[in-house]
């Protein structure tokens, strides 16, 4: 089975339209949405309806849940506390509804998908660094074979061993080795945070074991544009054209 994986779109519908048709290109047998759909950006029940019709699995991100009321977002900074009350006052009732159905976790062919931290979806934590995957090894027999994660809008793969090794995974596409369980941060289809502005995706193919990143350049000036135009902080806008 082939299937591609998005997350974080931050209501960005120029890299998810772009996005979504480099990925078909690829023949996905499915397609699997790591969460936050919505926040930062102005598109947002666009955003919702193209997620809706394509994908097979949408999860909660931290944007989404806060959006639907399913979590305390009080503690986040003013523009971002801002852009999701504009989100929130601007969504439509469907699609509302919709992230209120939405779960943490899903598992598909042997593979853990979530937003955060595989083995704590509900928290949002992060996994983006050798740290931070390490201390997942006490509970490494918890972990899927491969799990697959968005929330940090990076590129990071990392390799674990019972052995107690974690090492980072630097390639574009790679195997999955027997013995070892791998944590894969998807990167961001609406607002990527590496450096690199245009949108990624990951393709996980489970016959041939291979995990591969791709990346899709869109109008980032449009996008950025509907921000401006938006009651939103400038910010949003600006960091696309950076890829930070």
């Amino acid at each position: 089975m082939r299937i591609g994986i998005i997350s974080d779109i931050h209501s960005n519908l120029e890299a998810l339209t772009e996005t979504l048709a480099a990925l078909e290109r690829h023949h996905p047998d499915r397609i699997v949405c790591l969460g936050d759909v919505v926040g930062y950006g102005a598109s947002v029940n666009e955003c919702c309806a193209l997620v809706r019709k394509v994908s097979s699995v949408t999860l909660l991100g931290n944007h989404d849940a806060a959006v639907s009321g399913r979590m305390d977002y009080s503690f986040y900074y003013d523009a971002a506390r801002h852009a999701l009350d504009w989100t929130a006052s601007r969504i439509d009732p469907d699609h509302l509804e919709w992230l209120r159905t939405l779960s943490y976790v899903h598992s598909l062919e042997g593979a853990s998908f979530s937003h955060g931290n595989p083995l704590n979806p509900e928290a949002y934590e992060y996994v983006f660094a050798v740290e931070q995957a390490r201390e997942l090894l006490p509970s490494y027999g918890a972990l899927a074979e491969v799990s697959f994660v968005g929330h940090s809008h990076l590129c990071k793969a990392f390799a674990l061993q019972a052995s107690g090794e974690v090492h980072e995974v630097i390639a574009a596409k790679f195997g999955l080795r027997r013995g070892h369980k791998y944590v894969i941060s998807v990167g961001s289809v609406g607002q990527p945070r590496d450096c690199d502005n245009r949108a990624c995706w990951v393709l996980y193919d489970t016959e041939e074991r291979t995990v591969e990143y791709h990346r899709v350049p869109y109008d980032v000036e449009t996008s950025a544009q509907k921000i401006f135009d938006a009651d939103l902080a400038l910010n949003f806008g600006k960091r696309l054209f950076l890829g930070v």
